[in-house]
């Protein structure tokens, strides 16, 4: 996810123009384990949520490819695509092993949303400890919307939410207005 992009603009008859990307960028963050009775209406108001943005102007779309949420939003971001051709989705991902130790299952969902990703960054080679906020504050860092699904106070999901906000990003948590 980059911060700006030069794109041609057809409005004026082809001069260039810098586009703010991180004006257009969403981000995700959310717990690894999601309330499995949940999940329809979790993926409800999370392509509610992404319409509304779209029809806002949001373009780029940057999960970091865990479990849980960010899959479910990459998943999400690429069946929209479908309907809004516009929309790019860009994984930020933390090392190349993020997968080691996962279910099969999981690998192979998570090799399919990289396949069909618009871009694939790493933020660092191999696992160390940290990389796994290196690459949310990456995230936050590149965007103005942080779309989360938040239940809880501490953890990761938490951390990457309160530095977004202090960041200045506005905050969607699509878990409900009373699920803290």
């Amino acid at each position: 996810v980059g911060s700006e992009m030069c794109i041609r603009d057809r409005l004026t008859g082809g001069g260039y123009q810098m586009i703010d990307m991180e004006s257009r960028t969403a981000c995700f963050t959310g717990h690894r384990e999601l309330p499995t009775d949940d999940l329809p209406e979790i993926s409800k108001r999370l392509e509610d949520t992404l319409v509304k943005l779209i029809e806002q102007g949001y373009r780029y779309f940057g999960a970091g490819g865990a479990l849980g949420f960010d899959t479910l939003a990459a998943q999400v971001v690429l069946r929209l695509r479908e309907r809004y051709p516009q929309i790019r989705l860009i994984l930020v991902l933390p090392c190349l092993n993020q997968t080691r130790g996962w279910p099969q299952a999981d690998i192979d969902a998570y090799e399919e949303i990289k396949r069909c990703a618009d871009k694939v960054t790493y933020t660092s080679e191999h696992y160390f400890r940290g990389c796994m906020q290196k690459r949310n504050r990456h995230l936050a860092d590149n965007s103005s919307v942080c779309i989360c699904y938040l239940t809880k106070p501490t953890g990761g999901t938490a951390y990457t939410v309160n530095y977004a906000r202090r960041s200045g990003l506005r905050i969607i948590n699509i878990a409900g207005p009373d699920s803290l």
